[in-house]
């Protein structure tokens, strides 16, 4: 049977992509967002969480904290990639967000997994009409042109039946028809990029609809389906062996240290409570990217938490920015 044997959690934050030096633009963003989510569920102006808040934040939202933050982030990412490269997995299996990048409004699902041999890659953010700030960060995403990558059919494939017998109802998609007008986005690209290390490694995609009500599932059930997928792939009669990576996260772009440590704390197994009752008006925007490393600690519940790393990153006065997580199940 196959199995999972590595578990991997990462953000993807385009700071992650680009140098410190221009996490200004991303900061400027935050200035001017109308709709900057908090974790009780209101969404407010910069203006508004400053005049809230005030700037409490304004000796560390610095170049120098910026630098020092970064080399940290780097190191993370350098482990995990150290971790995927010593378990040496047959396959490895994403569960990230899709934010429009494939699926259109028009036809969300709340989870599907991909069973084509190919992955293609969209390349918005790798055209001429973008500055050039956004260049760097699509290169990081695999997003500067259209990458293809090698798809895992047959285990994906047994996925797809192992969890329609358990009674979870998955979406499934086959193939990319025209990767220009709509393919696979950062979430997956990233860890293909950041963490394979130029090796073809066979992915298996599992994609979640995390930003886009009404169809998001709760915390609850994503953990539950994450457990239900481990042991789907546990029943196929493939001996691979399978590393799951959960793509994005943490809270943002306000950040929410404590939700961040609370998500980090449910790692743990038996820990699962701590997860499960996460509210779902803690989860928009951004921060709803915590559902896949919800889903993720369910697959990986049956490994040992080997290490957690975080690093809250405010990089306005008034705190808006991302905590940045990296976790680890049997490396």
């Amino acid at each position: 049977m196959a199995s999972i044997i590595l578990g991997l959690a990462a953000s993807h934050s385009p700071l992650l992509t680009i140098d410190w030096s221009e996490w200004q633009y991303r900061a400027q963003a935050d200035l001017a967002n109308e709709q900057l989510n908090l974790s009780d569920g209101r969404f407010v102006s910069y203006a508004q969480l400053l005049a809230e808040r005030g700037d409490v934040y304004a000796a560390i939202a610095t170049p120098q904290a910026f630098e020092a933050a970064a080399m940290r982030c780097q190191a993370g990412l350098d482990r995990l990639a150290d971790a995927l490269a010593a378990a040496r997995p047959d396959i490895v299996m994403v569960i990230g967000d899709d934010q429009g990048e494939l699926f259109p409004l028009s036809n969300t699902p709340a989870i599907s997994i991909y069973y084509g041999a190919e992955i293609a890659t969209n390349d918005v953010w790798g055209r001429d009409d973008k500055p050039a700030w956004m260049h760097q960060m699509a290169k990081g995403y695999a997003m500067d042109q259209v990458h293809r990558f090698p798809g895992a059919p047959e285990l994906a494939r047994d996925a797809i039946a192992g969890l329609i017998r358990r009674h979870v109802d998955i979406g499934a998609a086959s193939k990319v028809d025209d990767p220009v007008k709509a393919g696979f986005g950062h979430a997956f690209g990233f860890v293909a990029e950041r963490l394979f290390r130029d090796r073809a490694i066979p992915m298996l995609p599992v994609l979640l609809n995390t930003y886009f009500p009404p169809n998001v599932m709760s915390a609850a059930r994503a953990f539950d389906i994450g457990r239900l997928l481990r042991a789907a792939i546990e029943d196929s009669p493939s001996d691979a062996r399978v590393a799951v990576v959960a793509s994005g996260g943490l809270s943002h772009f306000v950040v929410d240290e404590e939700l961040d440590r609370q998500v980090l704390a449910g790692l743990k197994p038996g820990e699962e409570g701590l997860l499960r009752s996460i509210p779902p008006e803690a989860l928009n925007s951004g921060s709803s990217e915590i559902l896949n490393w919800v889903m993720t600690a369910g697959a990986a519940d049956h490994l040992p938490l080997s290490w957690t790393e975080y690093e809250p990153i405010r990089r306005t006065p008034a705190g808006t920015g991302i905590g940045v997580g990296f976790a680890a199940w049997g490396a």
